[in-house]
């Protein structure tokens, strides 16, 4: 059950804009204008998202009044009768790809938020942050915010399973006020380097002062940078059984494949986290997600293959390697791309045009490619498809908040093995600089310890206790045109200090294989920053003032 209460009054506003106000999946009603900013203000809070509606959204909506029981409307009764027939009747798959739904999921898992997240193709996820949001808090029993596994709940691990997510929580609660005192201390406000946010001109605090307003937009950037700065240091200790929200937009074809492939799991959570989902999208989207259920295909394909991978490696070491490593890469890439360059502009088949690039000097080469692709003015504007038509495969182990991280990217194909402590723990500069390691490292060999015992009978299930900062091993496999967008994007200054790392190593090794094609990435940051984020919150802040103030009506 949902732990959100409502007033008769809130009841009656919020009732016609969600599928249910009592239970913690619910579907939403709304404009997707509107949904899609409700989501994206609900990643950065610590209420649910029909409270963060009710607060800070009603207001806003105007003159749109949604039917408090919208499926009884003859429109749409149409509409699923025209469904039922052409996807039911004759099976056009296509024609679930018209319709889609948002949807919420709230208090899961973050074991349950990756397997919704892994549905790359037609789903929208939106988690969330461990950056903006402490994990300190407790619920109405008085406790915090984990996922209690009904198989071990039932297990001889149940005092133990309890006993250490008390442990990371208490010391992740104990340690959150020192470690923010701490980062202010180390880098207080007027040592860091500001941006006014409008000129980019570089000044000190102190040149904020004769500006009332830019001041106090630097001074609330700088809360909020060393806020999120000690949340990002703390979440190693955070459990895979962490409760977080996710909210979801997609087309009916990818939930019904996505509901499929959960009541298949063998995890209890993600049998009943999909039939929620599928109570709630019945009411939203029924024609699409009628043919979801479980899968022998899959269910038989899992068990037979998680078998023959045991019996073929269960008994070789594991060799250590860097955290990134280019498995697999293009041999010819910069033919294969200049032929695409060239290919809808001429009237010549592929294969001739990669006979004629074959045979083009080095200097007519460069200057197709400079033509092309030059003449980006920031991350924004993208390579061109061209670009597709090189791929690189990589071979990953970092801490699972670096992969909590990086699995969200949707167009690659990229594949984790189980969360586990097989391959050790990252230990974060600031908590050994504070003078935490001891009692971090206690935390992280009793983690261990415990999943080894609870590995052995609930392979599966021994997933959620495993904290963040242990490593977590998975593929990624890119084209050229994602791997520019994933190094610029994940190596700016606001992102986290451990993902930043692992994209600057990608880009790395895909300069020395293409050197040539790699020059084009301009926007890769190179640099190290310990308060990255202060810019983009400065001018958030700033812009935030200057809304304020434009709002004001003349007197």
């Amino acid at each position: 059950m949902s732990e959100e209460l409502f007033s008769p009054s809130e009841r009656d506003r919020l009732g016609i804009y969600f599928t249910n106000l009592d239970r913690s999946v619910f579907g939403l009603r709304l404009p997707q204008e509107v949904a899609g900013a409700l989501f994206s203000r609900y990643s950065r809070s610590a209420k649910g998202l029909r409270r963060v509606f009710l607060d800070e959204f009603i207001g806003e909506m105007g003159a749109f009044h949604g039917p408090a029981e919208p499926d009884v409307t003859e429109a749409l009764k149409k509409a699923r009768a025209f469904y039922d027939r052409v996807l039911v009747g004759y099976g056009d798959d296509s024609v679930a790809q018209l319709g889609g739904a948002h949807i919420a999921c709230e208090g899961i898992s973050n074991v349950a938020a990756k397997l919704l997240e892994d549905a790359r193709i037609g789903i929208a996820p939106l988690e969330k942050s461990t950056r903006y949001v402490r994990f300190d808090q407790k619920d109405r029993q008085g406790d915090y915010l984990f996922y209690k596994e009904p198989r071990l709940m039932g297990s001889p691990y149940r005092q133990a399973y309890l006993d250490l997510m008390q442990l990371l929580f208490d010391t992740y609660a104990k340690q959150i006020d020192p470690m923010l005192e701490f980062i202010r201390s180390q880098l207080p406000i007027k040592a860091v380097e500001l941006k006014h946010p409008k000129t980019g001109h570089i000044m000190t605090y102190e040149e904020t002062t004769p500006h009332p307003e830019l001041q106090k937009s630097a001074e609330a950037a700088y809360r909020a940078t060393v806020r999120a700065h000690a949340c990002d240091v703390l979440r190693s200790y955070l459990p895979a059984a962490t409760l977080t929200n996710v909210g979801l937009f997609g087309v009916g074809q990818s939930f019904e494949y996505l509901l499929t492939k959960l009541y298949t799991n063998n995890l209890t959570e993600a049998r009943q986290l999909a039939a929620s989902m599928q109570t709630e999208l019945n009411r939203l989207i029924p024609s699409f997600v009628k043919r979801s259920r479980f899968s022998d295909y899959l269910a038989d394909t899992h068990q037979i293959i998680e078998s023959t991978s045991h019996h073929l490696t269960g008994g070789i070491p594991i060799d250590p390697v860097e955290q990134v490593t280019l498995v697999d890469f293009d041999r010819e890439a910069e033919e294969k791309i200049i032929s695409a360059i060239l290919y809808p502009h001429s009237r010549q088949s592929l294969g001739q045009l990669r006979r004629l690039v074959n045979g083009m000097p080095t200097s007519e080469r460069a200057r197709v490619l400079d033509e092309y692709i030059s003449r980006r003015q920031s991350r924004r504007d993208k390579p061109g498809r061209a670009f597709e038509n090189v791929y690189y495969t990589f071979d990953i182990i970092g801490n699972l908040g670096i992969y909590r991280d990086l699995h969200r990217h949707r167009i690659l194909t990229q594949e984790a093995q189980g969360f586990s402590t097989f391959h050790g723990y990252d230990t974060p500069r600031e908590i050994e600089e504070i003078g935490f390691k001891a009692s971090f490292d206690q935390c992280m060999v009793k983690a261990a310890a415990l999943y080894e015992k609870i590995h052995r009978d609930f392979p599966s299930e021994a997933q959620y206790l495993v904290p963040f900062a242990y490593r977590v091993r998975w593929y990624m496999k890119m084209n050229l045109r994602e791997a520019v967008h994933i190094a610029e994007l994940r190596s700016m200054p606001q992102g986290h200090p451990d993902y930043r790392i692992i994209a600057q190593d990608m880009w790395r090794k895909i300069s020395q294989v293409h050197p040539t094609l790699a020059s084009y990435a301009n926007f890769v940051d190179w640099k190290t920053y310990r308060l990255g984020r202060l810019q983009s919150e400065m001018r958030t802040e700033y812009k935030k003032s200057t809304q304020a103030q434009s709002s004001v009506p003349p007197t």
